[in-house]
């Protein structure tokens, strides 16, 4: 597979994913259970949000179709994004919606860094430096809530512990390599996420040692986002993410 291209198919799925989380964090506003997570859970989107204008943009320079982030984000079929399931999921209650964040932000933490150490792209390498600051807050903070809501109360450690049952089995993905992604690794522009899969393991052990949680096994692991299969929540995420640009189409701020 041509270089370019593969890598910019893999930053439209990495942007894809941070895209589609950031828009459910987004859902948040002016919901939240208490004022500071008014405000952290909408700040955590548009760090989101960030990252996946910067992935877009690049990815439509190396496509060199003149697409850009609008095109990206907006005008595609639901089967054109290939972000992973996990992100896409409802948030549920605030115990679900914490530890989505978590088990992504424990991925791309350190997916960040070692192409800020590593990466033969000086591009990405730029737009590491940032969203790896970005991510580590977005593990704090999640991660002591996760804390907080297992040492809880009989009714927070209930719910955190149900969030580990729906959410778990959709983990598996963040490890798996498109095609596209193999040949962006092996020229050294991505790193492999198997790398990552020891980091990521680490992180969680210790936030589910202080909250009191176990890890489930999995034996059936979900996936298929990577391949543009999605979940039904995610055509009516879908269509309420594209409702301006579909209703007044070239519509711009």
């Amino acid at each position: 597979m041509d270089k370019r291209k593969a890598l910019a198919e893999s930053l439209i799925a990495l942007g894809d994913d941070h895209l589609i989380l950031g828009h459910r964090l987004s859902e948040w506003c002016g919901h939240a259970p208490m004022l500071e997570e008014d405000l952290s859970l909408p700040n955590m989107a548009l760090d989101l949000l960030g990252q996946a204008r910067n992935l877009y943009t690049y990815a439509g320079e190396l496509e060199g179709k003149g697409r850009g982030e609008d095109d990206f984000a907006f005008l595609r079929t639901d089967r054109e994004y290939k972000n992973l399931l996990l992100v896409e999921r409802p948030n549920g209650d605030f115990a679900h919606t914490m530890l989505r964040q978590f088990y992504f932000a424990a991925f791309m933490e350190p997916y960040w860094q070692q192409i800020l150490s590593n990466s033969s792209d000086e591009t990405l390498r730029g737009i590491a430096g940032k969203a790896a600051k970005e991510m580590a807050y977005h593990i704090r903070h999640t991660g002591e809530w996760i804390i907080r809501l297992g040492d809880g109360t009989e009714e927070s450690a209930k719910r955190v512990r149900a969030a580990v049952d729906a959410l778990h089995h959709y983990t598996n993905e963040l490890f798996t390599l498109t095609d596209a992604m193999r040949s962006a690794v092996e020229d050294g522009a991505l790193p492999n996420p198997e790398t990552i899969k020891p980091i990521w393991s680490n992180t969680i052990e210790h936030v589910f040692s202080e909250a009191f949680l176990t890890i489930p096994d999995v034996p059936f692991p979900q996936q298929g986002g990577r391949e543009g299969h999605h979940t039904e929540a995610f055509g009516h995420l879908l269509s309420e993410l594209q409702y301006m640009q579909r209703t007044y189409p070239g519509m711009t701020w």
